[in-house]
């Protein structure tokens, strides 16, 4: 997995976890129940990014390895982190530090 198709997967991941997050708000109040939004966000990110990664896995037939590990873990990480703050504040930030460490 380069850095570009890493990139890639999380915008697909942030732009599906607001759209999933959404749907699952309108299911849950159509029941009755309450929820975190925060928490619920947070969630979807994190099985959307897993998701992806087994998806983008099976269809490129990479073996899972300990540089895929970290770039799953990294995917994860970043996405729950994106639903928390924003993906344009992630992705800003890591524009920045690449720029530093080029």
């Amino acid at each position: 997995m380069t850095h570009e198709v890493f990139l890639l997967c999380l915008l697909i991941v942030a732009t599906m976890t607001g759209l999933v997050t959404e749907a699952v708000k309108k299911y849950l109040k159509e029941l009755d129940k309450t929820y975190r939004s925060n928490i619920l966000a947070g969630t979807v990110a994190a099985v959307l990014s897993v998701a992806v990664g087994i998806a983008y896995m099976i269809l490129t037939e990479t073996a899972i390895n300990s540089k895929m590990a970290v770039y799953l873990i990294a995917l994860a990480f970043l996405s729950w982190l994106s639903a928390m703050v924003g993906y344009d504040k992630v992705i800003q930030t890591i524009t920045q530090f690449k720029k530093k460490h080029v």
